[in-house]
């Protein structure tokens, strides 16, 4: 994980950047289930973040279940996770049928539809 970078000329949140790029390592298969990852302390000094930030990196990653925190033993890529590419996709396109069903159900037209997936997506900022 050395190699996260925090671009302090994005509008996109510093915690946010680093969740983003642990999480897409993870969907790739770079850093697979099991994985152990440094502790709050080590991360924060690696990215040059605070303490607190890089706890709440770990947390938003732990709710969202891609990691797993086990006390002392210490934090780890979540061991349930299917880090292959095409389990990912898979994944992914089950969520968009869903969400597209619910927005045609609602009324939506395809613009709009595109326009709030944009904007939420604009919202969570780039992915790293």
């Amino acid at each position: 994980m050395d190699e996260i970078r925090i671009d302090t000329s994005s509008s996109t949140p510093p915690f946010e950047q680093v969740r983003a790029h642990i999480a897409g390592l993870v969907a790739s298969g770079e850093l697979p289930p099991g994985t152990k990852l440094p502790t709050v302390r080590q991360l924060a000094a690696d990215v040059g973040l605070a303490t607190n930030t890089a706890a709440r990196v770990y947390r938003e990653l732990e709710a969202d279940g891609v990691i797993t925190t086990h006390g002392r033993r210490g934090t780890f890529v979540n061991s349930a996770i299917t880090g292959s590419r095409s389990d990912v996709a898979t994944r992914a396109a089950a969520a968009a049928t869903e969400f597209v069903g619910q927005a045609r159900r609602l009324g939506l037209g395809r613009a709009e539809a595109v326009r709030l997936v944009a904007e939420c997506w604009n919202e969570h900022g780039p992915r790293t």
